[in-house]
């Protein structure tokens, strides 16, 4: 597939619950509610696909992945894929960046070309 992702100005609505949804099992729900109302604030910034997935220490997901490839098949089709939210990682505590929403958008598009620019949303992590 030679298709290149186009994406959304913005994330999807739908993809703040399932990041509270998510960030909810990795701390209390009051937290992970502040960091979702921060990542709609925030800007969209671009990282690459071989990074993101670097930091966060989490696997490619393969090509027959059910959900890599729903997001491949929207690429081919040209639809735009949602922007991904993440929680930056802290270095010095060897906490790893947090994909709150769109693992496997970051997949296929590492797929499709690992040097893809990728919009996020970042936040950084609560100190405690």
């Amino acid at each position: 597939m030679t298709a290149k992702p186009n994406w959304n100005d913005a994330p999807n609505d739908h993809d703040y619950p399932a990041a509270a949804d998510y960030l909810s099992l990795l701390m209390p729900q009051k937290e992970a509610d502040q960091l979702v109302r921060r990542l709609r604030a925030e800007p969209l910034v671009r990282r690459k696909a071989k990074d993101l997935l670097r930091a966060s220490a989490l696997p490619i997901l393969p090509l027959d992945n059910i959900h890599v490839a729903k997001d491949l098949a929207k690429v081919k089709k040209g639809e735009l894929l949602s922007p991904v939210l993440l929680v930056r990682g802290r270095l010095d505590a060897h906490v790893p960046l947090t994909v709150a929403d769109g693992y496997h958008r970051i997949c296929a598009s590492y797929h499709l070309d690992e040097n893809a620019d990728i919009p996020c949303r970042i936040v950084d992590a609560p100190h405690g």
